[in-house]
């Protein structure tokens, strides 16, 4: 199982800030996941070939065609603050 003092250096170098009361359920957590990469490392992957993705993917990229965009009025409407050229964001802070 992993530790206390591990999973606050892990939290450190993911720039995360956990309470104290998180510490416990991510060190359980973070343990579940080695348990699984050991479970998935005793297979016998011998003659099974590498994938990217375990799914068909397309041929190449889609068509690039132009085609209608949504209307201004229609994405303004669903913003939480609208101006009446675009969408108002907060400054960011100094």
């Amino acid at each position: 199982m992993i530790d206390r003092d591990t999973v606050l250096h892990v939290a450190t170098l993911a720039r995360l800030d956990l309470h104290d009361d998180e510490i416990e359920p991510m060190a359980r957590e973070l343990s579940a996941v080695l348990g699984h990469l050991e479970t998935i490392g005793e297979l016998d992957l011998d003659g099974v070939a590498p994938t990217a993705h375990v799914l068909t993917a397309p041929t190449g990229p889609r068509a690039d065609v132009p085609h209608r965009s949504l209307d201004r009025a229609v994405a303004l409407d669903q913003a939480p603050d609208a101006s009446d050229d675009g969408f108002r964001v907060p400054s960011p802070q100094a």
